[in-house]
């Protein structure tokens, strides 16, 4: 997922850019490094995500015995922000904010820093309803307001989340309430209302196209529907007059030739059985002046005249 869904530490308003001071007091300036190198320079992603992981634990006990400091928050997210990006390399970025959340347990917690990042990755990868209840959460923490990125955090969830996901109506709330007032001045407020009535003309103009489309859909299938039974009929019809008409010539013939034509058939068929005695006379009859009148048409000369 090196080229689809991986964020650049050095993008994006400061969030994903990783500073550190050196100091030998912690142990835990070595994994970062550590990691940094595994993940620019040998690009082997499990390992430095396997190692930020290891720091993380490494930081975890450190902070049990002496009080969170600048020092600790700032290690902290540098680990995190490198296994994010780590995460994304090895394309399981469906899994970077339940593992965000297993370094700092609740949503409110986590560094404006390290939401912007992970706003920006879902929007990368077109997923932008799994930030969407995270960030919301995180927006209206009042502990979150006074952090020098929470404006940027507004102004994600605002372009890349709400606006995009159709959720307009959220959007023009959200501007009315602290988190607006607090993220935004009053001339960008004014230019996300511009943007929000703009997108409900898209939206409508949309939705009206489908509409469109659809009764298009319907009248072609109606007209194809109209053609198909008028074909129907007019092919009953000539059947019908066909019957009609074989109907009236049945009727013209007359009795008395159908009367004959049985009689004909049943004296052929029935009465005029070879097989019977009584047809012999008859047959060699008909034979004999079948014979006679072959022999007169095609027989020879003098034989016709010898009979004559």
């Amino acid at each position: 997922m090196r080229s689809s869904s991986s964020v650049s530490l050095a993008g994006g308003r400061g969030s994903g850019s990783v500073r550190l001071s050196s100091s030998p007091a912690c142990p835990v300036t070595a994994p970062v490094d550590a990691a940094l190198e595994y993940l620019m320079v040998k690009k082997d992603f499990q390992a430095a995500l396997d190692t930020c992981e290891k720091g993380l634990e490494s930081l975890a006990t450190c902070a049990e015995q002496e009080d969170s400091s600048f020092k600790y928050v700032e290690l902290k997210a540098a680990l995190t922000i490198v296994g994010i990006q780590a995460l994304a390399e090895l394309n399981q970025w469906c899994g970077v904010l339940q593992w965000v959340l297993q370094q700092y347990g609740e949503t409110e917690k986590i560094p404006a820093k390290i939401i912007q990042m992970c706003i920006l990755l879902y929007v990368k990868v077109d997923e932008r309803a799994v930030m969407k209840d995270a960030v919301c959460d995180w927006l209206h923490c009042s502990g979150n307001m006074s952090q020098s990125g929470f404006s940027s955090v507004a102004e994600l969830y605002f372009l890349h989340i709400l606006v995009p996901m159709g959720h307009t109506a959220e959007a023009l709330e959200m501007l009315e309430t602290d988190v607006g007032r607090v993220a935004f001045t009053e001339e960008q407020r004014q230019a996300a209302r511009s943007l929000v009535d703009i997108q409900n003309e898209k939206n409508a103009t949309s939705s009206t196209t489908n509409l469109e489309s659809v009764a298009v859909t319907t009248t072609t299938c109606a007209s194809k529907q109209d053609k198909l039974t008028q074909r129907l009929t007019s092919i009953m019809r000539l059947l019908y007059r066909g019957l009609s008409v074989a109907s009236v010539r049945i009727r013209s013939i007359s009795l008395r030739r159908i009367f004959l034509a049985l009689m004909l058939l049943y004296l052929l068929l029935i009465r005029v059985d070879p097989a019977l005695p009584s047809a012999f006379p008859w047959l060699l009859r008909l034979h004999g002046l079948l014979q006679q009148t072959w022999n007169t048409m095609f027989g020879p000369y003098y034989r016709a005249n010898s009979r004559r």
